[in-house]
């Protein structure tokens, strides 16, 4: 049995390493994307939607559909809620 480590080798476990490294990119990519999303959009439980998500992607991606789509819904009535905010506001501002 010949034991010595040649070319092939080393290029074996450079692509290796290049793929799981592609791999944790990915998994971190969708893990943040839920979050990232209710953020931009000012969703007004984006915390709540960034943990589900990275819950998701803890238990293989089985919750993560569920965030994706509760980044995309917002509260109902929270356009109102922000309207009379905004109202209060100007009242005292």
């Amino acid at each position: 049995m010949d034991a010595s480590f040649g070319v092939l080798d080393a290029f074996a476990f450079a692509v290796f390493a290049v793929l799981i490294a592609v791999a944790v990119i990915a998994v971190v990519s969708l893990g943040q994307l839920p979050g990232r999303l209710a953020r931009k959009w000012g969703h007004p439980q984006a915390s709540a939607v960034n943990v589900a998500g990275w819950i998701g992607v803890a238990t293989g991606g089985l919750l993560w559909p569920l965030a994706l789509i509760w980044a995309f819904i917002s509260a109902s009535g929270s356009s109102a809620l922000r309207m009379k905010e905004n109202e209060q506001a100007q009242a005292f501002g």
